[in-house]
């Protein structure tokens, strides 16, 4: 049998370009090495407050263009978080066996609550708690994570291993899959932070749906340095996440790279039009998935089933494990 991949995107806003390579190409590249479980974990997203209506529709297009991008419903299952009750169930029990201290360590929630101090709620403390959840749920072997989320990986290991030794073996222990190039895509004009959709930055992020001009604009404003030689060095910040992400799409050695420009206009220019020709197909189908919304409730609903029975193997046996009846 195939070892079991599981992973899981927000649907806050317009997927990016770090969200696609770090993520989702990822996922498609592995669809027929691994039996994927992938969902759209719309229950993590109301840690900020959402406009309902708006929540729902952010999920029909996220669900939409995780289609589009190239998810194959015969390799991939693919179902939204929320109309999983396990996953809830199941972050109760975890939460009471993970300690304060280990959840105090987490950083994204220091983050998070530094961006938005009028929304600092249990939730939002509670999240790898919820995360933890998705991903044991499903017995799973490997977790497609970008580096920002191996503290939240190795706290789901730790309860794992630690709800295991307490009440006998329950959970499988997920080991971290992590892109060898593209993990950590940055903002374009401040190459310091992580490209997010939370940046406010006009020319942070190229989304999914950028314009060819949109994403010529982007990158043509794209932070380097006045040295104007292409050369990967991570102490070159702006410059080096320029090369990675035409590294991930043009599949070419860093030598290669290297040696095909004469300055960063020339790159520049190469990198655009690569980021075109990745995206253009991607928005064709995903416009053409947005006006077949029967396909999409389609999909959600074909695996959904399977998905509710293995998680609710899961979730009976650690509630037994634990003596609720």
């Amino acid at each position: 049998m195939k070892k079991r991949s599981f992973s899981g995107i927000q649907p806050t806003g317009n997927l990016h370009l770090g969200n696609y390579l770090g993520a989702i190409k990822q996922w498609v590249k592995n669809q027929a090495t691994y039996e994927n479980i992938y969902c759209v974990v719309n229950t993590h997203a109301i840690t900020i407050y959402q406009d309902p209506k708006a929540l729902q529709q952010n999920t029909i297009e996220l669900f939409a263009m995780l289609l589009a991008c190239g998810l194959d419903s015969e390799h991939t299952k693919l179902f939204v978080q929320s109309r999983i009750d396990y996953h809830g169930a199941l972050a109760w029990i975890l939460d009471c066996n993970i300690p304060m201290g280990e959840m105090n360590r987490m950083t994204q929630f220091k983050d998070k609550a530094q961006k938005n101090p009028q929304n600092i709620n249990v939730g939002l403390f509670n999240y790898p708690a919820l995360m933890a959840a998705d991903i044991l749920l499903y017995q799973t072997d490997f977790v497609p994570v970008g580096e920002d989320q191996k503290q939240h990986l190795e706290l789901t290991r730790n309860v794992a291993i630690r709800f295991n030794e307490r009440y006998g073996t329950c959970f499988k222990v997920p080991e971290p899959l992590i892109a060898p190039v593209g993990a950590r895509i940055m903002s374009l004009d401040n190459p310091d932070t992580k490209m997010s959709k939370s940046n406010k930055g006009e020319y942070s992020a190229i989304t999914l749906l950028d314009s060819k001009d949109m994403i010529v604009k982007k990158i043509k404003k794209a932070t380097t340095d006045s040295f104007n030689e292409i050369v990967f060095d991570k102490e070159r910040a702006g410059l080096y996440n320029l090369l990675c992400i035409y590294e991930c799409l043009s599949g070419k050695s860093r030598a290669e790279i290297e040696c095909s420009f004469k300055g960063y206009g020339e790159l520049k220019l190469a990198l655009a039009e690569a980021i075109y020709a990745e995206l253009e197909p991607i928005q064709q189908k995903y416009y053409q998935i947005m006006q077949e919304k029967a396909y999409i409730h389609d999909i959600i609903m074909q695996n959904e089933e399977y998905i509710r029975d293995i998680a609710r193997t899961t979730y009976e046996k650690a509630k037994s494990l634990v003596g609720l009846i």
